[in-house]
């Protein structure tokens, strides 16, 4: 078990390593980063200092080295519009990130998992095909169009909800019905077919020929199988949100990562935006971690592979 998760953490690093690198060269390839670092009207002089300032005298290398090493401990710089910390800016944004993730895959778990599972134990009945319409129409809105919608009929026209901003617990409803909602349906078709697959399994027809009750089969030999694929979408999904849902906090106006990254790719405020890609990618790598870690626990047999 331990060498298992040893090997999946030197992997998980190894991914974090590549993306710093991507990250150091994409921000070279857009030109000299000390034109947006100085003033228009800068001299000469006062650019070679900011260019000291910052490292970009030093050989390419030595750049690299350095960037590493200030991203270890978390130093992005200053934000070229706030003349702030650049990490300080991600960290104030991600707690409401959190808010929106935590909700979005709550209500996305609550939705699809009970219609997945009900789907494959009434295969073929109305109830199935109410789960297959749900799933279709689910993965077919974009997001932006559900979202606008919501705010159309419910806050707009209705008058329920805040149309956007953030400031109540009132605000972050729309945003998270909409990540939740557009979650819900990969949830439910992966539930309801590793259902279908588990349920046609050997060892199923065996634990019915001694007498046992469908809930029964279900609850106690189905549903712990049929659980690592739905691990697996769950946590991708988990992941998703929350590195940053740029789509819906922007069509929100909700202050959360995803939404700051666009602000500042906008504003071409590269440290903010350096910060918030590597930030994400810690994320979505730590999340995907964990979950190489829960498929052990869930089955054994995958820590031997």
């Amino acid at each position: 078990m331990q060498r298992y998760i040893a090997g999946r953490f030197v992997q998980s690093f190894a991914v974090i390593l590549v993306i710093v690198l991507l990250v150091f060269f994409a921000g070279r390839l857009t030109g000299d980063p000390i034109l947006l670092l100085a003033p228009e009207d800068a001299e000469q002089i006062d650019i070679e200092r900011i260019r000291e300032h910052h490292g970009l005298d030093l050989p390419i290398h030595g750049q690299l080295w350095r960037f590493v090493t200030s991203s270890v401990r978390g130093d992005f710089g200053e934000s070229t519009q706030s003349n702030s910390s650049a990490m300080n800016r991600v960290l104030e944004s991600f707690p409401n990130t959190v808010k929106l993730g935590v909700l979005a895959i709550a209500i996305a778990l609550t939705i699809s998992l009970p219609i997945g599972i009900l789907s494959a134990v009434k295969r073929d009945s109305v109830f199935d095909k109410f789960g297959k319409l749900f799933a279709i129409t689910g993965q077919g809105m974009p997001d932006f169009w559900l979202g606008l919608m919501l705010m159309m009929g419910i806050a707009f026209y209705l008058g329920l909800l805040p149309i956007a901003g953030s400031g109540t617990l009132l605000h972050i409803i729309l945003p998270a019905i909409t990540v939740g909602w557009g979650t819900s349906a990969p949830i439910m078709r992966i539930s309801r077919s590793s259902m279908l697959n588990v349920m046609d399994s050997e060892y199923i027809a065996f634990a019915r020929s001694k007498g046992l009750s469908n809930p029964e089969v279900v609850t106690k030999h189905a549903l712990r199988n049929a659980a690592i694929p739905v691990v697996t979408v769950a946590a991708i999904y988990t992941a998703a949100i929350l590195r940053g849902t740029v789509v819906v906090e922007t069509v929100f106006a909700w202050p959360g990562v995803g939404r700051l990254a666009v602000d500042s790719a906008f504003n071409r405020d590269f440290p903010v935006l350096q910060a918030t890609i590597l930030f994400m990618a810690i994320i979505f790598v730590g999340i995907n971690f964990l979950v190489d870690v829960a498929y052990a626990y869930i089955d054994p047999r995958i820590r031997y592979r």
